[in-house]
């Protein structure tokens, strides 16, 4: 064989007159390659001082790993969910060298290896290359911090990098991945915020690629900011470790990162309803007032979350005896009504020797300490404060056990806030020096600071699992890439401006693609007074948002649902009640996405990426595959451009048709939020009026929207209980249908996969919306029907008693 044999094609989209020198001065390269080894799954390349090993973990997943020989581990961070075992590919790695060149060709990609100067391109199955380094950047140091530069192509996009601000593509800044009590307000400037997820997905068109950097350390991304054609990556410490997926599309690489971090587990149904909170409720009298005001209104509410003020002193685990005497009774009263209490636990615990918990975890020495064995001291919400060391299985048992009580009493959900973890010092969180002993393998709290959530929220979760046997809902502000596997997200302290409603959007999807696919913003804002009319705009956006939680601090305008008065109670009333009609689907895709890891709130891109009109489109968002969303984001404004991908749409409020590939100006009086539902598409919804979502759905309606050409499409129907994990034994009702639409007919297939739940949906209702004209004929099963279906105002309604081998024909 010869070198050309093993060439890639042409670097397609690098310009071939860009030097590719790295744009970082006094950037140190390891030394010459001295060796190179075929291994077990994967390549090692020797250096002199150093080593680097290319991993195979599954079809389109491999991990680089770079370090010095001394230090060299195949160790990952705890938000690697997958072990490597070789073993298992079903696809073995092909090794091919040549010259200056070595190719490791593995199922879905390969990695073309340069040894002089050392770089790694990476290929897809065709032999193109998708992403290549910077030659001589691969790895090195820079002032002592790891780092590597890659290409960019001049029509790439980058998206995910986890909680940030700014439109949807990440290209050209600079990014911080350091977990940060960020109070200031969240302009495009404002970096670092809560969560760090150090994963970026790279976009052209069949041509994507993500790239995971296991690394827990301070890091940075300067994407295309100091040179529009290069990526640069530095942590401060440990070693260059990342995973490169490959797509080629979007949805390809989400999936592979899921897989490989984790996926969104399936969360109790209540946890998808409306959430009431505020900094904070108290007393306890008032709480049971708040509840009885939602019943009265008759607006559906599934939570109330409460605020430090309900302890003593913001001793965690504790309740303040005057504002709370029986909090047993309060959860009693609130579960009548259908209302899950959330009680706030921050990591901090007050050091106070009659403080129970305090002195349990000095005792067993469970708290963070300096190497010489001084006990860290912060001040936040309690006064001085010490902080459990989280990376012990041990401590996490320890707090584990601390949630029992809570839990026996009724309290059915945790709030992790302030756990960056953040403190009242110039730095915010922490010193750096203090020490981790992370179960005999110890280190600073610079390595351990964006750890230290994902870890308190393992615990968290393992609490309700173990105490309450049900699934658990835990909600966290700050988190690391796999937090996904243990908690709920919010975007932390946002504003009540309408630049804050709007970012709500593009930061959403890329922590959706980034794997956190259920989160939310504070609707109204946290900080600042909302208005009736920001309060309302920002509701009807947030009934979609996969956490839905209404939310403002000390100090500020109440900001309930009636807080306002007419005509906005109303009109807010109405989003509120639609979320709970909507959540048979919002439910569906709930179970889609712990399968697949696909997010169900999308940027439009993720559902049409052939389209360059939403690449970078900031201000509209899909709910799956199917619904489209154009909030108004401005203060007195009644209408609004909207864009239209793929074929076709319905005006969800009017079922007028709207062709694809266009722009429209959409009406948006205050009481509408323009949506749109995509053609031959099913949605699912309830028409239940109840205001909590009990034990599941009673009825189920499936909204067709035909197509107007010829279209298929697939999908399923779940149901399960809820709340339990019988599901995971089998215990859920699956049903697999196919839509097919023509200009003639339209056809619905209904198979039955799994029938193990017998519980909730009795009735069932198929309902055809934007028809022109009363249909010509009806076949259900093979039989032509004519007095069994309604037909009215452009909707054809057939009522059915259950779904099983169900084959609908309907003819136009």
């Amino acid at each position: 064989m010869n070198s050309s044999e093993i060439q890639p094609e042409a670097e397609e989209g690098f310009d071939q007159n860009f030097s590719g020198k790295s744009m970082i001065s006094n950037f140190l390269f390891p030394e010459k390659v001295k060796a190179v080894e075929e291994i077990s799954g994967g390549l090692r390349v020797d250096f002199a001082k150093h080593r680097l090993e290319l991993l195979w973990y599954r079809p389109g997943v491999v991990r680089v790993i770079f370090a010095d020989n001394s230090n060299f581990s195949r160790k990952t961070t705890p938000a690697v969910y997958r072990k490597f075992a070789p073993e298992k590919l079903a696809e073995k790695t092909d090794y091919q060298e040549e010259a200056n060149v070595v190719l490791l060709s593995g199922p879905d990609c390969s990695v073309r290896v340069e040894l002089a100067p050392f770089s790694l391109n990476f290929l897809d199955g065709e032999g193109e290359i998708i992403q290549a380094d910077v030659p001589g950047s691969s790895a090195g140091w820079w002032r002592n911090q790891v780092c590597c530069q890659k290409k960019l192509r001049p029509e790439e996009r980058i998206y995910g990098l986890g909680e940030k601000t700014g439109f949807l593509d990440k290209r050209g800044r600079n990014y911080t991945m350091w977990n940060t009590d960020a109070y200031e307000p969240h302009v495009p400037s404002t970096d670092p915020l809560y969560i760090s997820i150090p994963f970026y997905l790279g976009f052209i068109p069949g041509k994507s690629y993500g790239v995971y950097f296991d690394n827990s350390y301070r890091s940075h991304f300067d994407i295309g900011h100091s040179s529009s054609r290069q990526l640069w990556y530095r942590a401060e410490g440990g070693s260059l470790d990342y995973f490169w997926l490959a797509g080629p599309e979007l949805k390809d690489v989400i999936k592979s990162y899921t897989w490989l971090t984790g996926r969104t587990p399936l969360p109790p149904l209540w946890s998808l309803g409306y959430h009431q909170s505020r900094y904070s409720y108290y007393p306890q009298e008032k709480v049971l007032e708040l509840a009885d005001k939602f019943r009265e209104n008759k607006i559906p509410c599934d939570a109330i979350h409460l605020d430090i003020h309900y302890m003593d002193g913001c001793r965690v685990f504790t309740w303040d005896q005057d504002r709370f005497p029986r909090p047993e009774k309060l959860a009693e009263k609130l579960e009548e009504k259908g209302i899950k209490p959330v009680t706030i636990i921050d990591p901090g615990v007050k050091i106070d020797p009659e403080y129970q918990v305090y002195r349990s975890g000095q005792q067993q020495d469970y708290f963070c300490r300096y190497l010489d064995g001084r006990l860290c001291r912060e001040e936040v919400w309690p006064g001085e404060t010490a902080f459990p060391d989280f990376t012990r299985e041990e401590v996490r048992r320890w707090w584990k056990s601390l949630h029992k009580d809570f839990l026996n009493s009724g309290i059915r959900g945790f709030w992790n806030d302030m756990n960056e973890p953040a403190a009242f010092n110039d730095s915010m969180t922490l010193d750096e020096e203090v020490e981790h002993l992370n179960d005999g393998d110890p280190g600073s709290h610079l390595r351990f600071h964006n750890l230290y959530a994902l870890e308190e929220a393992r615990a968290t979760s393992s609490a309700i699992k173990e105490y309450q046997r049900e699934r658990p809902f835990v909600l966290t502000r700050a988190g690391f890439a796999g937090i996904q596997r243990y908690a709920a997200a919010w975007t932390g302290d946002n504003r009540s401006f309408w630049s804050d409603l709007e970012l709500v959007m593009p930061m959403l999807a890329n922590l959706g693609m980034s794997g956190l696919g259920f989160s939310g913003a504070d609707v109204g804002g946290f900080t600042g007074d909302a208005s009736g009319e920001l309060l309302t705009r920002w509701i009807q956006l947030g009934a979609f948002m996969p956490f839905f939680r209404n939310h403002t601090s000390l100090n500020t305008r109440n900001q309930e649902p009636w807080a306002f008065g007419e005509p906005y109670t109303s009109i807010i009333k109405r989003y509120i009640r639609l979320r709970y009609q909507l959540l048979p689907e919002i439910y569906n895709l709930f179970y889609q996405q712990a399968e697949n890891g696909l997010p169900l709130w999308r940027p439009l891109v993720l559902n049409y990426p052939g389209d360059p009109e939403t690449h970078n489109l900031s201000d509209q968002v899909m709910i799956g595959d199917s619904l489209l969303l154009a909030p108004v984001v401005r203060a007195d404004s009644r209408e609004r451009r909207v864009y239209l991908p793929g074929s076709g749409w319905y005006d969800f409020w009017s079922g007028k048709y709207y062709q694809g590939a266009e722009s429209y100006l959409i009406a948006a009086p205050l009481e509408k939020i323009p949506i749109f539902v995509s053609e031959n598409s099913l949605l699912l919804t309830t028409e239940s009026d109840k205001l909590h979502t009990g034990r599941g759905f009673s009825d189920l309606v499936l909204n067709i929207y035909p197509g107007r050409k010829q279209v298929e499409t697939s999908g399923n129907i779940y149901e399960d209980d809820g709340i339990s994990f019988d599901y995971q034994e089998g215990k859920y009702n699956l049903i697999n249908y196919q839509l097919e639409s023509s200009e003639n007919n339209l056809k619905l297939v209904l198979k039955t996969e799994k029938q193990n739940y017998s519980g909730g949906i009795q009735d069932y209702t198929i309902r055809l919306a934007g028809l022109e004209a009363s249909p010509r004929a009806v076949e259900l099963n093979g039989k032509e029907i004519q007095d069994k279906f309604n037909y009215q105002a452009g909707e054809l309604e057939l009522v059915l008693t259950e779904l099983d081998q169900i084959k609908l024909v309907v003819k136009y």
